[in-house]
């Protein structure tokens, strides 16, 4: 069986930037499940994937639009700290959810001063290459109701 759309496949990762840095990875861990051609990696990864088989290796390198994407600065923002309802002490690195026009999203804090912080809602691996060594594991067809759903579904039941 090979990978293609409608297919459940289990990859062992690693995921490292440009300078070599291990970024993400389940090496070690449990292998990572996704249903093909449903969009839940990033396209320029699934891409690469796309006709292998079980114990091939892949390795990639995803440019920002394969992956998460162009950095955009307009969604840098500098906000009143008085926003920020917490007592702890705000530091640059840390990530809040943020309520906007267009639902929730997760910001991340790249400046601080005494009076405004400065956040930033573009994913953090925007704007980079990513590069993927992965090994394929298993291939499966998905179940009807993990083609209805859009998504894998654990052994013994659905976790949403």
């Amino acid at each position: 069986m090979h990978i293609e759309k409608n297919t459940v496949v289990s990859i062992d990762y690693t995921l490292t930037d440009t300078d070599g840095t291990v970024l993400d990875s389940s090496r070690g861990q449990k292998p990572l499940d996704y249903l093909h051609g449903s969009g839940n990696i990033i396209p320029g990864l699934e891409e690469a994937l796309a006709g292998k088989r079980t114990g091939d290796s892949v390795k990639v390198s995803v440019p920002p639009e394969k992956g998460y994407g162009l950095r955009n600065e307009t969604l840098s923002h500098k906000v009143p700290r008085t926003m920020f309802d917490t007592k702890n002490e705000i530091k640059p690195g840390m990530r809040f959810h943020a309520e906007a026009e267009h639902g929730e999203h997760t910001v991340t804090v790249t400046a601080v001063d005494s009076e405004h912080v400065t956040v930033d809602a573009n994913h953090p691996l925007a704007g980079k290459t990513l590069h993927f060594d992965v090994s394929v594991l298993k291939i499966r067809t998905a179940t009807p109701e993990e083609l209805a759903h859009g998504h894998v579904h654990a052994a013994g039941g659905h976790h949403h």
